[in-house]
């Protein structure tokens, strides 16, 4: 494995780690002070959202080491079992992602946005159960690495947001426009390229 990959898998999955970790900060805060971005959601759908912030983090922190070929090697009853936590995890997610997302803030375009990566969330994550439990090892890595790619959208989501919000002044309504596209579609885009380059 080349050193540029190496580097490049460690600083993501510590990104995933740092950011799914951060997601339970309102197990020590108020939710209100935790998310102060979503207090819409949370008038008027908490358990949808509290679905969410449960699953999505838990998906994030899983699916790390599930993309580690060293442990699918050595150690493959603990890689299916935390395939099933995660598989579990996406669908609760995803169908919250869709309930939050049809009512995101920002309007039609964010809308449409988080809709479509909750659709592609478990449409590819669904393909890689189909295919693992249909025998094909191949196509379901590469459906997962697709899916993974859906779920790091976590992390590009936050680190776009103090562009959007700090040099480019908007606020989160606004800056939602973008990235509820932009959080996923360039990982899906990378996912693409390193499938064919392999």
């Amino acid at each position: 494995m080349s050193l540029g990959l190496n580097i490049t898998r460690w600083l993501a999955a510590a990104f995933a780690l740092l950011i799914a970790l951060t997601a339970y900060r309102f197990l020590l805060l108020d939710m209100e002070l935790a998310y102060p971005g979503m207090l819409v959601h949370l008038a008027e759908r908490r358990t949808v959202l509290m679905a969410h912030i449960v699953a999505a983090p838990l998906a994030l922190a899983i699916g790390v080491f599930q993309l580690w070929p060293s442990l699918r090697a050595r150690r493959p009853a603990l890689h299916r079992a935390m395939g099933r936590i995660y598989v579990l995890a996406v669908l609760v997610a995803a169908l919250a992602g869709l309930v939050i997302g049809y009512t995101a803030p920002g309007g039609a375009v964010a809308q449409a946005g988080f809709v479509v990566l909750a659709l592609l969330w478990l449409c590819t994550t669904g393909l890689a159960l189909w295919h693992i439990r249909s025998r094909r090892i191949a196509a379901h890595r590469r459906w997962m690495v697709r899916s993974y790619a859906l779920t790091f959208a976590a992390v590009t989501l936050r680190l776009q947001l103090p562009f959007f919000e700090m040099v480019a002044g908007m606020d989160y309504e606004l800056a939602s426009n973008w990235v509820a596209w932009s959080a996923w579609l360039p990982n899906l885009i990378f996912a693409e390229w390193w499938l064919r380059r392999r």
